[in-house]
């Protein structure tokens, strides 16, 4: 069972159990998280390739998504040192902070409501993520070039890369590559034939579409989505 809002922070409130203790597939997208995983609270930082969490039978995991860029504001550390990593939001935040909000979200009848109020207030403190890295999220998310986007925000190729292993947790070319990754795969869940999914999100080829699909999600399209037969590979459950 997977389910999502949005929320008022600019990302994504989600609520998940497990299905006949189904490993639960977090493909890369660029984002950071807040989850709550029914004993504690974890920061979540961006991936570069597919995580499998092992969701406990029984256990309801709620975490706040948070946009590429935003993270860093909101848990309070350059994204690149939670690259790939979950680690205890007490490693990063005040202890008695985090172990307060631990508790309060234990309890909640609405605990997502309280992610989301904790990362609107630290965002708020910090003044939210770098807008600048903010536009060159929304520009590399419309198919922009590293170049283009650079250009766009006045950045050196040299001072874009630094700013975005901060802001994202990679640089651009990297960020590029899996949000493109991202919206191929909602438009191939959607129903959308593979190879119109390649073409219209820039692969060179069906193939190259499929290369990217194992090395950042870990499995073909047709198990990503459940549609065995349009490019090998077994049917499976619809993970994120």
């Amino acid at each position: 069972m997977y389910r999502e809002r949005a929320s008022a922070t600019g990302g994504v409130v989600w609520t998940g159990a497990a299905e006949d203790g189904d490993l639960h597939r977090v493909v890369p997208d660029g984002c950071m998280d807040l989850v709550w995983d029914g004993g504690g609270l974890l920061a979540a930082g961006p991936d570069t390739a597919a995580y499998f969490a092992d969701w406990r039978p029984g256990v309801v995991f709620i975490g706040l998504r948070l946009p590429p860029g935003a993270g860093p504001a909101a848990l309070g550390v350059p994204a690149h040192e939670l690259r790939d990593r979950r680690v205890p939001l007490e490693d990063l935040w005040c202890a008695d902070e985090a172990r307060r909000l631990g508790e309060a979200v234990a309890l909640a009848a609405d605990p997502g409501k309280l992610l989301e109020r904790a990362a609107a207030r630290r965002l708020a403190a910090t003044g939210g993520a770098d807008p600048v890295m903010r536009e060159v999220a929304a520009l590399l998310d419309a198919g922009a070039s590293v170049a283009r986007a650079a250009e766009a925000t006045g950045l050196s190729p040299r001072r874009l890369h630094r700013r975005s292993l901060a802001a994202f947790g990679y640089g651009p070319r990297t960020l590029r590559r899996i949000l493109r990754f991202d919206r191929a795969l909602a438009a191939a869940r959607e129903g959308t034939p593979f190879a119109e999914v390649a073409a219209a999100a820039g692969y060179a080829d069906q193939a190259h579409l499929a290369r990217e699909a194992r090395e950042l999600a870990g499995d073909p399209l047709s198990v990503l989505t459940g549609r065995a037969g349009q490019a090998g590979g077994t049917s499976g459950p619809v993970t994120r």
